[in-house]
């Protein structure tokens, strides 16, 4: 027995104890070494991985899956070198499926009939209450197993359940809010309008009322050929190579027949009402375990019963048991069988397509976390039963479990309607980002799809990007000086040297842990840092040694080419650049052309053409050397970027070039002109709020009273000729008169009278009158004394 208690898992003979590959392996809850069926020194292994059930359009949790196993398929193909069988299967019938080529079929023919408005509000407010009041019930039911849930696994899965069918019933009842304010508008919308609302909600209850209707095969299999269409086509959008088998359920159907009858033969299965179900107490008796993936699920109705309907039937012996042959019902499509139409139940079919092909011993099986349990499980356990007299009690031997991937907290999925397309992604994202997104986290761990690990990425691809670019520059610098000729290693190359080889013991490391690329990519990162100091390093000596005469030596083309390509190896084991099992036949020689190189080639050329053409021009016309600088930041700015060069001025006048995706490069400079437009903006508002500054100054000097008035605080009479004051505030006659000088000099310039008293001209500017009336702004004193 194992730590859990379950019955012991057998692992392959090792052979030798040197260092092996290890995979954390669901069977056994830990890291194990992973030796091939076949044998400690074979490179022969079998792999198969649960395809899609193609009911609607692939979600970037599927990505999740798809580029998770893809990159550790690369890995084990052209890093560790083992040729795989991979086989992937297709779900074309399903439960999910029916549904949804059912409902989609009632909707269009709703749309079709074009009911009565009235009629459509009542059925579509009808519908969204109908399925509030059902979820309701369902997250009720739901609390009170987790309420009686005694296994912490158990019921930490069971609270997980809780809290994505919580985040199921707020969603409805946003539905509920959102057609209420619609149908509270000032016009009456239109069926179209509602059903942008809510369309769900109406099919479901179409398919209530008349799903039993709809049972044309070809209706569903348009459905699932539709979106397996759209799945390939997502796989290569993101990279994913191909499986070399793939299996449908269509295709298979007298397999899987026989797959369930002989199940029935060795005791471990029974038929009831047209139905045949998998009997997992005889499956016990006979000496096999139930369970071995997530054993603290077992016995879990909830669990259980996911992605299955009807599940808790009556035709059961027991509630553990599940369907292997489901009996035909009116709506869904059916086959002829030994039990009656009917149709496979959806565990089955992995089993079976998978022992056709490979047998009775796998290496790797691989799929999402929560198809651990019921559907691996129920897989083994089907699959011990087909091959029970063969001795079978091990039928993988290396289950792997990709990690969700999770946004605001809940799992990614098309139940919870959080998802986000693949093809919404590509839209943000390049495929190369989405990979690199994906291998920055431990591949069996949970994911979340958030706004930090896109920084992240963004700047993981950077420093790759910025790191090509810059062995890129100093090689062609180096082999202009050196001609590709190595010289004497210095001490900068020696530490270099160790960088290089320290990344590769540190990759290879990372990737025997567990296919560990997160810690791989680190050991590039380090390697990239030390890359750039000896570089930085090589242009301190350059620039150290001037004018002097003497010639330091540049960077070592050879080694900077031995670390990029190292680097470039490891990319490509991963799928972030192309690598060798991604074309196929001999590829050009050495110094043969190309269509497209010869197309790309011809595009430099008409750049070079037409700027040499318009300096000429300018030349011509003897411009000024200012037109001549217009015309190169032209070319830098406007002709290099689309053809996906980078044009760099240097400090010392020279520039660099550097190759780059024409679409970043357009993007950057979109973000420059965006930046240059906005200060332009503010320069242009700080200049207005200047002006309305001064003109609110002038306003108020405008608004300012005359002199007259303005000293009718300190005199009561002026003289009518001159305006001078003449009698003070009571009436009383002046003795003197009060200085006032107009010169025609400098009105800011104040005289000094006979006495060094200072007066000041009035009327010129306002700035010399720090206050109004009563003020000391004009000093009074005897004429004769001026």
């Amino acid at each position: 027995m194992d730590k859990r208690g379950q019955q012991r898992w057998y692992c392959p003979e090792l052979g030798d104890k040197r260092a092996v590959l290890q995979f954390y392996n669901s069977l056994t809850d830990e890291k194990v070494a992973f030796i091939p069926a076949a044998g400690a020194g074979s490179k022969q292994i079998t792999w198969y991985t649960c395809g899609p059930t193609v009911y609607d359009s692939a979600h970037m949790g599927h990505a999740r899956n798809y580029v998770t196993f893809d990159v550790i398929r690369r890995v084990l193909e052209d890093y560790f070198g083992y040729s795989i069988l991979y086989v992937m299967n297709v779900t074309d019938v399903d439960d999910k499926i029916i549904l949804k080529a059912r409902r989609n079929h009632l909707l269009q023919q709703y749309r079709q009939q074009q009911p009565d408005a009235k009629q459509a509000v009542q059925q579509v407010e009808a519908a969204v209450k109908t399925a509030v009041d059902k979820q309701a019930k369902k997250q009720q039911a739901l609390q009170v197993h987790v309420a009686a849930a005694t296994d912490s696994r158990q019921r930490t899965e069971l609270e997980a359940a809780l809290k994505n069918e919580e985040h199921k019933q707020r969603q409805l009842q946003q539905v509920q809010q959102d057609l209420a304010a619609l149908l509270a508008g000032p016009t009456h919308p239109s069926i179209e309008q509602m059903l942008a609302v809510a369309s769900d909600q109406l099919a479901e209850q179409l398919d209530a009322q008349h799903g039993s209707c709809v049972s044309e095969v070809s209706i569903f299999r348009a459905h699932a050929a539709k979106y397996e269409a759209e799945f390939f086509e997502d796989m290569d959008a993101l990279g994913v190579r191909r499986p070399d088998v793939l299996t449908r359920v269509v295709e298979f159907l007298p397999e899987i027949m026989e797959y369930v009858q002989k199940i029935i033969n060795n005791g471990m299965a029974y038929e009831s009402n047209g139905s045949v179900y998998f009997d997992t107490a005889k499956f016990r008796e006979l000496g096999h375990v139930y369970g071995k993936c997530k054993p603290s699920s077992v016995g879990n109705a909830t669990l259980a019963a996911e992605s299955e309907a009807n599940f808790e039937t009556s035709e059961k012996r027991s509630l553990q048991d599940f369907a292997l042959w489901k009996a035909a019902k009116p709506g869904e499509p059916s086959w002829d069988s030994p039990w009656g139409k009917g149709r496979p139940g959806w565990h089955i079919e992995c089993s079976a397509m998978a022992s056709k092909i490979i047998g009775d011993k796998l290496d790797i099986h691989t799929g999402g976390e929560d198809l651990k349990f019921p559907h691996h499980d129920n897989e083994l356990a089907q699959a011990e039963a087909y091959f029970h007299h063969e001795g079978c009690c091990q039928w993988v031997n290396y289950f792997l479990h990709s990690g969700h991937l999770e946004i605001e907290g809940l799992k990614m999925s098309k139940s919870l309607k959080n998802f986000i397309t693949i093809r919404e992604a590509l839209q943000q994202f390049s495929s190369r980002q989405l990979r690199l997104m994906f291998i920055m986290a431990p591949w069996n761990k949970t994911v979340s799809y958030g706004e930090t690990m896109r920084a992240e990425m963004r700047a993981r691809e950077s420093a790759f990007k910025n790191f090509f670019q810059n062995v890129d520059v100093a090689l062609r610098g180096a082999d202009a000086r050196q001609a590709q000729t190595a010289c004497k290693w210095e001490a900068d190359e020696l530490v270099l040297s160790g960088a290089v080889q320290e990344a590769q013991t540190k990759v290879h490391e990372c990737l025997l842990d567990n296919i560990n690329t997160a810690g791989a990519l680190d050991a590039l990162a380090g390697l990239i840092k030390a890359t750039n100091l000896y570089l930085a390093r090589k242009q301190e000596h350059a620039t150290a040694a001037g004018g002097s005469g003497l010639q330091p030596a540049g960077p070592q083309p050879l080694l900077l080419r031995k670390a990029a390509a190292y680097v470039t190896r490891i990319l490509s084991v991963f799928g972030i650049v192309q690598g060798p099992g991604d074309t196929l036949g001999l590829g050009g020689e050495a110094g043969a052309g190309s269509g497209a190189a010869d197309a790309a080639g011809a595009s430099y050329l008409d750049a070079f053409a037409a700027f040499r053409d318009e300096i000429r021009g300018l030349a011509k016309a003897k411009a000024l050397a200012g037109e001549l600088l217009v015309a190169c930041d032209r070319v830098r700015d406007d002709t290099l970027p689309p053809l996906g060069v980078r044009l760099e001025d240097k400090p010392d006048g020279t520039a660099i070039w550097k190759l780059d995706d024409p679409a970043v490069l357009a993007a950057e400079r979109q973000e420059r002109l965006a930046a240059a437009a906005e200060a332009a903006r503010k320069k242009v508002a700080n200049a207005l709020d200047k002006k309305a500054k001064e003109l609110e100054k002038l306003e108020k000097l405008a608004a300012l009273p005359d002199e007259r008035e303005a000293l009718t605080d300190k005199y009561s009479q002026f003289d009518q000729a001159t305006g001078e004051p003449t009698h003070g505030k009571d009436g009383q006659l002046l003795e003197g008169k009060v200085c006032w000088c107009r010169c025609e000099q400098d009105a800011n310039a104040p005289c000094m009278n006979s006495v060094g008293s200072m007066c000041f001209r009035i009327g010129y500017d306002i700035t010399l009158a720090p206050s109004l009336p009563g003020s000391d702004w004009v000093n009074t004193h005897s004429r004769s004394d001026h």
